[in-house]
């Protein structure tokens, strides 16, 4: 068998393995796969370094499917090429509890770099990994000692492309000069409702011109030596990230749907299928035919693999006996572990004093502490850091010219910041964060539903979290943010009410590895609670805690986050005036609360005290659970407004003299009921 006649056989098993699972599950996407696998299978089989047996080896490329919904495409090569992907799992695709999921699951596939499926978000984590990439090779490299030195790799789609998220992202891209970003970008001109014309008509060559990328092509995508040709030209480049314009045809092989919507999201039928391997000369008796031939092939990434991941860990030994300090914080990195003693410089860093300070100015003053000792903290906000707080003030700057300090600067790109930062999270050896205005999350929340379905550890700073703000008004003003985020699963939402608490947020957030963290910070000095007098502010760690009581057996709950924990607190003092006993509990998490055991949370909470009062300068949406049904949640159902963050606190009715009132009502109206 040739060469030439060799890759054509492995291409159409790549092809067929997708046609055949679609069909089976009668559910799928067998159109990319069957016009993608020629650059897919170019890419895997002579360019892409990675170790099937180690899909966690450092130093290998990274390649990510961002269009998702192409699955099998990455599943065929997954199995073909050795990984822990046995053809059953192909053949129960889209099944329950198949390792062969809709889309890429990061951790339900190995060899699957991130989850994928959301157009537009591969392509945009993908410049995480190379500013990952970059900034390890920056910071570890040596003279005569390389450890990095990989490519992130990606095919995508006209509906990556269309997705605002690829634009911010690549506009950055360009602007860091990451030259060892090479995608490949598929372009069949068919999407869901036909072709991409009635909705895309932009020359894409000159967009990514513009945004400072090497574009080539347009190339024929289904000829291997032009894709062979072009990713090495694309190798070459050492000053821009590389986009390879790939013309293919969608559900290539198919008589009747080839190049139309109609291969794109549904199986192509008994009949065409067996009409479409007639045409390709591919049996037709037996569904997943695995031609030996093709299997040994594709095998031989296995020798590959192991022979590059070897004489890398040769290249780490040397490494680790001319730098030995260097080696030892690398390895610290890259299993994601904080170095004892991290947290040394926290402690006491702010005790109970007249002068106030906003959550915000505490946060960075514990950021500053932070990277003294955890080398790996880096990133930054949305053209933000002077109003987040969140400069490393002696550290200097990522940018094209210095790749390998602290302060990231992402531009006004929400979106795109969120889904980078899970990028870097992804790719390993950095713990970012990012930091905007908390009404801003809007922009960026699917990045970090992303990053919270791919249990990633990246820090989600948010300032401005109220209308304590003031007089910016109701554009700027959060109401519905918090609600939001707390209803994302596997998100961590932290609201302190002090400089302490903020140091015991900052804590849980950096030894959080299992998933996202945000931290909603004020605006508004507020004063530092007196723990002399006050519960620690250890209690953050168990998401809420009796604050202070007035005696063991109250008669109200009040409850609350962030700067208003100040208000209840100074209801419940008042309160005692009036022969009602309050319990303050600060709730800085519902997440960590509600993961605590039942009987903590009846301690806290009694549930024998029905009358409850909660305040939030939010949306009181979700608070119910805690106020049940006799007590009153006070929050804001309506937007802002534009004046001094005082007199709307005042008009809104976010006031101690509210929640007393409040509370007054309720212990009567219960004292009432009970006759």
């Amino acid at each position: 068998m040739s060469e030439a006649e060799l890759d054509a056989l492995c291409v159409n098993t790549m092809r067929f393995l997708a046609v055949d699972a679609v069909e089976k599950a009668n559910s799928g996407h067998p159109g990319t796969p069957m016009g993608a696998a020629p650059m897919a299978y170019v890419l895997w089989d002579r360019f892409l370094r990675y170790n099937p047996k180690d899909p966690q080896w450092p130093d290998r490329d990274r390649f990510i499917l961002s269009p998702g919904h192409a699955s099998l495409l990455l599943y065929s090569l997954l199995h073909l090429t050795g990984y822990d992907l046995p053809l059953e799992q192909i053949q129960q695709f889209r099944q329950w509890q198949s390792k062969a999921p809709g889309h890429p699951e990061l951790g339900e596939t190995p060899g699957v770099e991130m989850t994928t499926g959301p157009l537009g978000q591969g392509f945009a984590s993908g410049v995480g990994m190379a500013i990952g990439e970059r900034w390890l090779a920056d910071h570890y490299n040596r003279p005569g000692h390389e450890l990095f030195n990989h490519h992130t790799y990606a095919i995508v789609s006209d509906g990556d492309l269309q997705e605002g998220v690829a634009s911010e992202a690549a506009s950055l891209a360009g602007t860091l000069k990451l030259d060892k970003l090479i995608y490949l970008y598929d372009d069949n001109d068919i999407s869901i409702e036909g072709n991409t014309n009635i909705a895309f008509a932009e020359n894409v060559d000159q967009r990514f011109q513009a945004y400072g990328w090497h574009v080539i092509g347009p190339i024929d995508g289904m000829d291997l030596p032009s894709v062979d040709l072009s990713i090495r030209m694309a190798q070459l480049e050492t000053v821009r990230p590389s986009l390879i314009i790939c013309r293919t045809i969608i559900g290539y092989g198919s008589p009747n749907k080839q190049g139309t919507a109609a291969a794109h999201g549904e199986a192509l039928g008994e009949e065409e299928v067996r009409l479409t391997k007639e045409r390709l000369g591919w049996p037709t008796e037996e569904p997943f035919t695995i031609p030996h031939e093709a299997l040994a092939h594709f095998r031989k990434a296995l020798e590959r693999g192991r022979e590059a991941q070897a004489d890398w860990e040769r290249r780490l030994e040397a490494y680790r006996k001319a730098y030995p300090a260097e080696a030892t914080q690398l390895e610290l990195d890259l299993r994601g572990e904080l170095p004892e003693g991290w947290d040394r410089e926290l402690d006491g860093m702010f005790a109970k004093s007249d002068k106030a300070i906003a959550t915000r100015d505490a946060s960075g003053r514990v950021m500053n502490a932070i990277v003294h000792t955890v080398h790996p903290f880096t990133g930054g906000s949305a053209d933000l850091a002077p109003s987040t707080k969140t400069t490393l003030k002696d550290h200097g700057h990522y940018g094209f010219e210095d790749y390998n300090d602290h302060n990231m600067h992402f531009g006004v790109r929400e979106h795109a910041m969120g889904a980078i930062a899970n990028g870097m999270a992804l790719h390993g050896g950095t713990i970012p964060y990012t930091a905007t205005f908390l009404i801003f999350s809007d922009y960026m929340r699917p990045a970090i539903r992303m990053g919270a379905l791919m249990r990633q550890r990246v820090i989600y700073i948010f300032t401005h979290d109220s209308i304590g703000l003031g007089e910016d008004g109701p554009t700027h003003q959060p109401i519905e943010q918090l609600a939001g985020l707390r209803a994302i699963p596997n998100l961590v939402v932290l609201r302190p009410a002090d400089a302490t608490e903020t140091v015991e947020a900052w804590k849980i957030a950096m030894e959080r590895r299992h998933g996202p963290t945000v931290l909603a910070l004020s605006r508004q000095a507020l004063p530092v609670l007196d723990r002399g007098e006050l519960a620690t502010a250890a209690g953050v760690h168990r998401g809420a805690y009796v604050l202070w009581e007035a005696g063991p057996k109250p008669d109200v709950l009040l409850m609350a986050t962030g700067s208003e924990v100040h208000a209840v607190l100074e209801a419940g003092r008042s309160l005692q005036g009036k022969g009602i006993v309050a319990r303050v509990v600060s709730m800085p998490s519902w997440e960590l609360f509600e993961a605590q055991s039942d009987n903590y949370r009846e301690q806290v909470l009694p549930l024998d005290v029905r009358a409850r009062v909660s305040l939030e300068a939010a949306s009181p949406m979700g608070w119910d659970r805690y106020v049940g049904l006799d007590g009153v949640a006070i929050g804001i159902d309506r937007f802002g407004a534009s004046a001094p963050y005082k007199e709307i606190y005042q008009h809104l009715g976010i006031t101690a003299e509210h929640v007393a009132q409040k509370a007054e009502r309720v212990v009567e109206k219960i004292a009432a009921s009970r006759g």
